[in-house]
Parts: C-alpha cells; sequence; structure tokens
C-alpha cells in the first residue's frame, strides 16, 4: 500500500465570489444581533454584533475607495493587537484590494526589503510600529480606519475566485520571508477545517489565545467562527496567560485555540474547572505529549493538533470525532489529496518517511510566490505542491510529522528527526522547553545538541542519562545548552537556524 490518500472532493468555489462577503454575509442576515466578536480582559468586554461588524467592514471597503485606492491595489497592515486588523484586512478584501498581513514585531530591518517587495499603494500603521525606510506611499493610522467603520456601506467587489486576495510572509527561518498570495477562494478550503479540526459549528463560542495581528488568530480565531455563525472571544491587550481559565470559565468558551506554549504557561497553576469546554486546539508548533497528557487531565477536555504551513494553512490535523493514535499528528482532512513522496516524487510504501505533498488543484493552495516564478515552481512538480515536511504515513492514514527536510540530522548515516528527539527530551523534570540541531564542533564533525529551558540549568550527566534511557544512541543528544529562552520568529515558531548560528562548547 502506498502513502497516497485521497479524502473526497474538496469544496466547490462558486464565482462571482469574495472571500470578505463569504466571511461576514450569511451570518449578518441570518443572526444581525447574534455576538460576532467580544474583546475581553478580566475586568470588561467590548462587543461586537454581526450587524455592527459587517457595517464596518463595509464602511472600511468604503473609506478607501474615497481614497482613490481601487481593487487589486496592496495595502501594507502595520497594526498592533487591536480590532482594527481584521475590519481592515475584510474591508480591504471587501473592496477588491489586497491586504498584506505583517507582524508588529518586524524591525524597520526587516520590514522595509518586504514592503519593497510588494510595493503597497497604502500603509496602515498603529503608533510605535515599525514603518519601512523611505517614503514608499501615504500612511494612515488606525484612528483613520476607525473613523471609516460609521461610512455609508459600499458593496462587495465580486469578481473571479482565483484573483490575488491576501499576502502573507513566510516565517524566513531557513532565508529571506516570501510573499504567499492567496486567492479569494482560500477561504472556501478553510471548511475543510471546521470538521476535520475544530469541530466548529454556530453553537460555538471560541476564545483565541492570539493576538488579532496573528494570521492563526485571524484564520482560526476570527474567520471560521464567524463562516459557520460562531461567537469570537479574544484577549484584549495586555491579558496574561494567567488570566486565560477565568476568561474561558467566565465567557463560557466551549473551544479554546492556542499555540503550544501558551498551554504550557497555564499548566503552571492549577486550572480552575471549565465546565463548558468541550476541545482545544493547538498549532504553530508540535504539541508535546506531556503537555497534552497535563491538559486532558486538568480539564477533561483533548487538545486537537494541527499541521500547516502559510501556503496552505492547516490541512492535517485530528478532531474530537477522529483523535490521532498516540505520536501520530492527525489524518487528511476531509477533501484533501495528499501523499508522502521519495526522492522520484513517487509515492513511498505505507509506514516509510517521505516528503509530505498537496494537490496543487487544492483550493487553499497559494497562488505562488510574488514576483518568484522560480521559486514557486521549485514546488510545483507534476500534480504536486512540495511542503518541505518529512512525514509517515501508517495503514491506517494516520500522519507522523517527523520535522522540515532541512531539519532532519544526520547521525551516523542515520536519518534523524528533531522532533522525535525534542519529544523524549521534553519528558525531563524540571526541563520546560527542548529543540534540537545539529550542530559543528570542530570542522567536518557536527553532533546533535539539545538546546532547552529551564529555571535554572539542568545537570547535563542527568540529561545525559535520561536520553540514553529514551533514544537510541544514534538519536541522543551529545552537548546541552541552557537559554533563558528558545529563538523565535515574529509568528512564533521556533528558530533552528538561530539555533544552529549559536555554537556550542
Amino acid at each position: 500500500m502506498l502513502s497516497h490518500l485521497e479524502t473526497g472532493p474538496a469544496p466547490t468555489v462558486p464565482a462571482p465570489f469574495n472571500m470578505a462577503q463569504h466571511v461576514l454575509a450569511r451570518a449578518a442576515d441570518r443572526l444581525p444581533d447574534k455576538m460576532a466578536l467580544r474583546i475581553i480582559t478580566p475586568s470588561a468586554a467590548e462587543d461586537w454584533t454581526y450587524d455592527r461588524l459587517h457595517g464596518a467592514v463595509l464602511g472600511c471597503a468604503a473609506g478607501l475607495l474615497a481614497k482613490g485606492l481601487v481593487p487589486g491595489d496592496r495595502i501594507l497592515m502595520r497594526l498592533a493587537n487591536q480590532v482594527e486588523f481584521p475590519i481592515l484586512f475584510l474591508g480591504a478584501l471587501a473592496a477588491g484590494m489586497v491586504p498584506v498581513a505583517t507582524s508588529a514585531q518586524l524591525t524597520q530591518a526587516e520590514i522595509t526589503p518586504m514592503a519593497a517587495r510588494i510595493a503597497p499603494r497604502l500603509i496602515v500603521a498603529s503608533a510605535g510600529v515599525a514603518l519601512p525606510a523611505g517614503q514608499m506611499c501615504p500612511v494612515i493610522t488606525d484612528a483613520d480606519v476607525r473613523a471609516m467603520e460609521d461610512l455609508p456601506p459600499t458593496a462587495f467587489h465580486m469578481g473571479d475566485p482565483e484573483r490575488p486576495g491576501y499576502i502573507i510572509f513566510t516565517s524566513g527561518t531557513s532565508g529571506s520571508p516570501m510573499a504567499v498570495v492567496h486567492a479569494h477562494r482560500a477561504i472556501i478550503a478553510r471548511a475543510m477545517m471546521h470538521d476535520g479540526w475544530e469541530g466548529l459549528s454556530e453553537r460555538d463560542v471560541l476564545l483565541h489565545a492570539g493576538a488579532f495581528n496573528w494570521t492563526y488568530t485571524l484564520g482560526t480565531g476570527l474567520m471560521d467562527p464567524w463562516c459557520v455563525g460562531a461567537t469570537a472571544l479574544i484577549p484584549g491587550a495586555g491579558t496574561s496567560p494567567a488570566d486565560l481559565p477565568g476568561l474561558l470559565h467566565d465567557y463560557g468558551a466551549t473551544i479554546f485555540a492556542a499555540a503550544p506554549g501558551v498551554y504550557r504557561q497555564m499548566l503552571r497553576a492549577p486550572l480552575r474547572p471549565l465546565p463548558h469546554l468541550r476541545h482545544g486546539l493547538s498549532a504553530g508548533e508540535k504539541l508535546s505529549a506531556e503537555t497534552r497528557a497535563d491538559w486532558t487531565r486538568a480539564t477533561g477536555t483533548p487538545i486537537c493538533e494541527a499541521l500547516g504551513m502559510s501556503e496552505i494553512s492547516t490541512f492535517i490535523s485530528e478532531s474530537p470525532t477522529r483523535p490521532a493514535p498516540d505520536g501520530a499528528t492527525g489524518f487528511a482532512q476531509t477533501g484533501r489529496r495528499i501523499a508522502a513522496l521519495g526522492p522520484d516524487l513517487a509515492p513511498v510504501p505505507r509506514g516509510t518517511p517521505g516528503q509530505l505533498a498537496i494537490d496543487r488543484r487544492d483550493p487553499g493552495l497559494m497562488l505562488g510566490y510574488l514576483d518568484a516564478p522560480d521559486a514557486t515552481a521549485a514546488r510545483l512538480k507534476g500534480d504536486w505542491f512540495l511542503t518541505g515536511d518529512q512525514v509517515l504515513i501508517d495503514a491506517s492514514g494516520a500522519i507522523t510529522y517527523l520535522g522540515r527536510d532541512d531539519d532532519q540530522m544526520n547521525a551516523g548515516g542515520y536519518r534523524v528527526s528533531p522532533v522525535e528527539v525534542e519529544a523524549a527530551m521534553a519528558r525531563f523534570p524540571e526541563l520546560l522547553e527542548a529543540a534540537v540541531t545539529e550542530v559543528e564542533v570542530r570542522p567536518g564533525v557536527t553532533v546533535i545538541a539539545c538546546f532547552y529551558t529551564a529555571a535554572i540549568a539542568l545537570d547535563d550527566a542527568a540529561l545525559a542519562a535520561h536520553a540514553e534511557a529514551h533514544l537510541a544512541r544514534y538519536k541522543q543528544p551529545r552537548v546541552f545548552h541552557h537559554l533563558p529562552a528558545l529563538p523565535r520568529g515574529a509568528n512564533a515558531k521556533l528558530n533552528r537556524r538561530a539555533l544552529r548560528g549559536m555554537g556550542v562548547s
């Protein structure tokens, strides 16, 4: 049996189409007075009904058109953690323009070449967020966006679902970030996540722990709930992980979404009862078995994990009705066609590691990298888009993530997944986080190094003994290095490239 899965037909993409209209209009028509969004803190909440949110988005679209922008123009978003972020994002889409979402954490040195690449017609910025050097185009503020919200609404710009909708940047952990262009149709593909990962329905109240200006929050925390008419909860600025259990309880959240690190921080103190919670969602990095087990013991609810990438979002996942076997990430969502390919780009036998690939016709797949046809073509081979992720697909179709292809380590001629080693080291008492990579200790000689966080530096001999008890010899780290924090990019993903550059002694 080969590692090739077809899980049914993908959703049909209607035409003409507008992504923002798909996200908001149906719920606004049916449920105008229902709560679409609540921005919550331990002391207050700011409420947005579907009718108010729909009006604000179309008012923003009208305001952008009044400034002389036209469909197809690019808008660089330099906004902090605030509700203007999704309003501008959807308002630009509603008007047929192309919003470019970027992290507020980026420095001027980082955002300047990114902005030059996309050539925006407008920049929208919050105070204190770094702007690109040089006067590229007009700049307006978040206050200007807020002022647009009460303008008479314009109509949604309907058009080809294949036209550019929005741009996001890859994390850039292995080089310069790439501008990923997504079509309006990408939102249709997210319907496969509603059942295949999120277990999401109109009855749900979903609290996402991330900031407004994180694409994980924008998709899973906002647009997905709005597509089905559910309620989204977003913590207000200044909310800490210690506040989240109280907010989950007080606002009756039925689904909780966060990165693995947030779950770990929340578990440092006893959790109060969460009677409404049905399950959690995790994405962004590998969820450890220990964090998963600790959360289930503390809350009585499971965590459903998903695997994705900037070029397609999540497409491998477990769900409340289909949990993954121990150690596996999940299954191909219904409607996806995937494979694990060998070097010859043919599917490998089940149970054999291979490169994860997805059908190039998937409605969630990017249009391409902006102005980079060679880079786009390098990922598209035959019927497949090559992800660069190494996975193993077993006889049941369960998929185990083994790490990025360029993160794989070579130890004594064996290919070693960093994810497997990290999972074993994470079981060491008092170790908070672990990240492993191959480092050069002298010219031509590399070893597996384990970088970790803990309250204090731990005993190397004890760590080595733990590795020996849980890993084959060729997989065991040879050096250990204590860090105050693991290096991460602006999107909170682990930066292994930075680890490799640290060096160890």
